[in-house]
């Protein structure tokens, strides 16, 4: 125990705030990860946000009074005498303050979803972490569920496209993509890696359907369930094989990770991954705005004021490139019905 990091967790309107401190707090839990304990914690919310500000008394007295986690009143007194921070707070727009009293610091930290309420916040947030070499990441749990695990490496081979489907709520305050979105999105990411160029996007009051062109005309699909029946699935096209997801995951490979980069101060992760990820969705919002027309990751991230190493290749020459009819093959087709 004496050996165990101490972490201080930003935000306790969001069961990760219990389920995390549950994992590192309690040895005797089966999905129980050593080497980090939170100590502190401020319970910071969105007072407009109802699945916020009714949540935080309740996760407050569970780790208080289940974990031992001294409650304090401010960001600044929950970095104080730790060794990194988990920033839980349930949604982005307070994330770019939050993270300058955090880097300024200088506490690793893990920033749960999303990074930021918009792409321009978040480029700031990794800008102001670089230029103070604080190490920062961010990740949905998704990434290491073991089912999506298993499709994203179904074939040694690129996917040569990919679905992904889950659910995305809209809230007035975000992107609509950002909030829940971010998970099928980073899933969908998980599966094809970076590389994604353009999107297209068409919306209906039930669902969205965002079409991502990566390079060597590679596509990814978004399926964001805005309204309905909700649930989370990947399908990856491959060379040999159509892999789907058959099992989901939890919190413990994440947390695991989290971890790790807390004690090698290395993210899983690098900044222009995730930004990449956050432009693909930014660029999904753009197009929407824009009629269903083709949206450059590298324009939403030149708007939002990314640096050059960050920025996506242009595109635009190898959308032309790719996007033709495909070739005839007039053998070696399946039959219908058949096996």
């Amino acid at each position: 125990m004496a050996d165990d990091l101490r972490i201080g967790i930003i935000g306790l309107d969001t069961s990760h705030s219990e389920q995390f401190t549950l994992r590192l707090n309690d040895p005797a839990n089966p999905n129980h990860i050593p080497g980090a304990r939170v100590v502190v914690a401020f319970p910071a919310g969105s007072p407009d946000i109802e699945e916020s500000k009714t949540r935080i008394e309740g996760f407050t007295a569970a780790v208080r009074d289940k974990f031992g986690v001294r409650i304090v009143g401010s960001v600044a007194e929950a970095c104080k005498d730790v060794d990194a921070v988990l920033l839980l707070s349930l949604e982005g727009r307070p994330r770019l303050e939050q993270m300058k009293e955090i880097i300024a610091a200088g506490k690793p930290v893990f920033m749960d979803k999303p990074v930021a309420a918009s792409l321009k916040d978040a480029v700031e947030i990794y800008k102001l972490a670089g230029a103070a070499q604080v190490p920062v990441f961010s990740a949905s749990a998704m990434r290491w569920y073991p089912g999506v695990l298993e499709v994203a490496n179904a074939e040694q081979t690129p996917a040569r496209s990919a679905i992904s489907y889950g659910p995305a709520h809209v809230l007035p305050h975000h992107p609509d993509l950002f909030f829940y979105g971010v998970h099928p999105t980073e899933a969908l990411f998980t599966v094809m890696g970076t590389g994604c160029l353009s999107v297209m996007r068409t919306t209906t009051a039930s669902a969205s359907v965002v079409t991502g062109l990566w390079a060597e005309g590679r596509m990814g699909t978004l399926e964001a369930i805005h309204e309905g029946a909700m649930g989370y699935k990947l399908i990856r096209f491959g060379d040999k094989q159509i892999t789907e997801q058959k099992s989901d995951g939890d919190y413990t490979p994440m947390l695991r990770e989290i971890v790790k980069f807390f004690q090698t101060k290395q993210p899983p992760v690098s900044p222009k991954q995730t930004l990449e990820i956050y432009a693909f969705m930014a660029a999904a919002e753009e197009s929407k705005e824009r009629d269903g027309a083709r949206v450059t990751l590298r324009e939403v991230m030149v708007k939002a004021g990314a640096p050059e190493a960050w920025l996506p290749e242009d595109g635009k020459e190898k959308d032309k490139a790719k996007v033709e009819a495909p070739k005839s093959v007039e053998k070696g087709l399946p039959k219908p019905g058949g096996s």
